[in-house]
């Protein structure tokens, strides 16, 4: 395994890294304040769009996407380092290069399995940056840690199918350019394959019968940036029998092909988050003085900043080497090692992201510092793309194998 950039790579790292310090960190501040004054707080701020353009015109588009008809073309080990870089300001920077999620996972699913119509209708605007989607799965009465429990029912009647269940903590929804909804729901309840009763189809939000009902919080925040989490209903909404994804029966593998770039891409952003409350936390230790010295000549603080130091190269390496075997042995085969970055990745930086809110005191909770909505974030993926007990479960049944 070779992790030395390539030229490619080294290219678009200094021109993402420019782009960086240029626009997006001084566009953090300008922002938030622009947000105060917009009449919804789901509107993109005018600052966001500036971003994008500028991102474009540059050629930082899309750089997620492997399929170099649509996307950059890069590997997944190309674009790790880049996904680092984004993920320091994850609220402007994933959305300014038209990288952020669910439209990523959205983007793929709709370039992998969509047919020539719905690549038109749909994956066209939203690799434009034209239009934002959003991936219906999780559902509030169930379990949906197991896709399996899955209860939203899709019934064909005709030349259609009709569409009717709860969903929640559907990220993307509440955003006003949210146009499209890819969602899971079984089309055959009874089914003997459990893991074949299960379809994807596309629902757009204008559709009768849908109703996006409320935003769901996380930790208090509304994370605007990314359209929100909704609760959304869908009450026998009908669309054509043409906007089924791939196949009748094969949701529940296109869910499995989609989650596993996505964890990865979270990984790679988290890595980023974690430098960006290192960089936060020395800043502060040079900064301050407590007890009669500055805080960086406090040994524990320094055992903060060493461990979280030896921490973050620990996991980079470890998400560098999955994304290597994804590229060369594929998704299935890198299985165990996406599982577990999933595991590794938001737990570590959880830790990372408490030492400096405390370094920082009341400031880490306030909305002064990015701290506390970084921490909300990397906690939440300790739940998102499957908590990781499931990943837990699922690695631990691997290596048991070995020795039955």
């Amino acid at each position: 395994m070779d992790f030395t950039f390539d030229a490619r790579t080294e290219e678009l790292r200094a021109r993402l890294l420019a782009f960086m310090d240029e626009h997006v960190y001084p566009a953090e501040q300008v922002a938030h304040e622009q947000r105060e004054r917009l009449s919804s707080p789901w509107e993109n701020p005018p600052v966001v769009e500036e971003l994008k353009a500028e991102a474009r015109r540059q050629g930082l588009w899309n750089l997620f996407l492997p399929d170099a008809e649509h996307g950059a073309g890069l590997t997944n080990l190309q674009y790790a380092p880049l996904a680092e870089i984004t993920g320091r300001s994850p609220q402007l920077a994933p959305t300014a290069t038209n990288c952020a999620a669910p439209d990523t996972g959205n983007m793929e699913v709709l370039a992998q399995f969509g047919d020539e119509r719905q690549k038109k209708q749909w994956l066209e605007p939203l690799l434009a940056g034209e239009i934002r989607s959003a991936f219906a799965m999780t559902e509030p009465d169930v379990a949906s840690s197991d896709a399996t429990n899955i209860t939203t029912h899709i019934r064909r009647e005709g030349d259609q199918y009709v569409v009717t269940g709860r969903k929640w903590y559907i990220s993307g929804a509440m955003h006003p350019d949210c146009t499209i909804f890819i969602v899971m729901g079984k089309t055959d309840p009874d089914g003997a394959d459990i893991r074949r009763q299960q379809s994807m189809v596309l629902v757009p939000r204008d559709t009768p019968g849908v109703t996006v009902k409320r935003a769901m919080r996380v930790f208090g925040y509304e994370d605007h940036y990314h359209g929100g989490h909704a609760e959304v209903i869908f009450d026998e909404a009908r669309v054509p029998v043409s906007n089924l994804v791939g196949e009748e029966g094969g949701g529940f593998a296109i869910a499995q092909a989609r989650l596993g770039p996505g964890r990865i891409h979270h990984c790679m952003r988290l890595i980023g988050m974690a430098e960006r409350a290192i960089e936060l936390m020395c800043r502060r230790a040079v900064s301050r003085d407590a007890f009669g010295k500055a805080l960086a000549q406090q040994g524990v603080v320094q055992n903060w900043i060493a461990d979280a130091r030896v921490a973050v190269e620990q996991l980079r390496l470890l998400v560098l080497k999955t994304a290597w075997m994804m590229d060369t042995v594929g998704n299935r085969g890198a299985h165990t090692e996406i599982q577990a970055i999933k595991i590794a990745t938001p737990r570590t930086v959880v830790g990372i992201l408490d030492r400096a809110i405390q370094l920082y005191g009341a400031g880490g909770v306030s909305q002064d510092f990015p701290l506390a909505e970084l921490y909300a974030g990397a906690r939440t993926l300790m739940i998102a793309d499957g908590p990781d007990e499931v990943h837990q479960r699922s690695l631990a049944r691997r290596e048991l194998k070995k020795y039955l």
